[in-house]
């Protein structure tokens, strides 16, 4: 009976001090982010950055992801119901972390597009075909082409401009700052500079509400 009491209470202290190093790991993170929000906006926000919003947002909703990652998929609809909800309060800035094998040529696709001014057609485009060219995480980059026919691009000019360096500059300065940031998977957010440290639709609606209301 004294033993099975221990390993309760063990595995009671055990669950407690787990609870507590989480929360402090993750105030520290909302610290250091935070932090780096107001000292350093840039990493957030550059200027090659697409963007879609309202200048004058009170919320900077960042997303860092990849075009070839289902959950950056399965979150697009959730993020675009969040700016649905709060109309002209949220600005959603695009940042690149391609972490799949290739998944650095979608990206070059939808900058050359974005020169098209197609650049939400061809994502919308790629994510609603994207269990057919990026199966099972496997991209397959020449199958992606025949969903990008009905859009109005260029195609043999977005082959040509995708290989433009400047877009693989671009790239690179995306990946820099995710790295600085901590961004290890896709999608990764941060809301006005505060990281979502605990993953999830529920989270990601709780951390925007929250920086509504102190933001108002």
């Amino acid at each position: 009976m004294k033993k099975h009491v221990l390993i309760v209470c063990s595995s009671a202290v055990l669950v407690l001090l787990f609870a507590f190093g989480s929360y402090f790991y993750t105030i520290q993170q909302e610290k250091k982010f935070g932090f780096l929000a107001q000292e350093n906006a840039a990493l957030f926000v550059r200027e090659h950055a697409q963007t879609l919003g309202d200048e004058e947002a009170t919320v900077y909703l960042v997303e860092f992801f990849d075009p070839a990652c289902e959950t950056c998929n399965a979150f697009y609809p959730i993020v675009k119901n969040l700016m649905a909800a709060y109309p002209g309060k949220i600005k959603l800035v695009m940042r690149y972390a391609p972490f799949h094998d290739g998944a650095d040529y979608f990206v070059k696709i939808l900058e050359a597009a974005r020169r098209q001014g197609k650049y939400w057609e061809t994502l919308e485009a790629m994510y609603q075909s994207q269990h057919y060219w990026a199966s099972h995480h496997n991209p397959q980059p020449h199958l992606v082409w025949q969903f990008l026919g009905n859009i109005g691009l260029d195609l043999e000019k977005i082959k040509t401009e995708m290989n433009d360096p400047a877009i693989v500059r671009m790239i690179e300065q995306d990946l820099a700052d995710a790295k600085t940031l901590n961004v290890r998977k896709t999608p990764g957010f941060f809301v006005n500079g505060k990281p979502l440290t605990s993953f999830g639709e529920q989270q990601l609606r709780d951390l925007v509400a929250a920086e509504m209301q102190t933001n108002k």
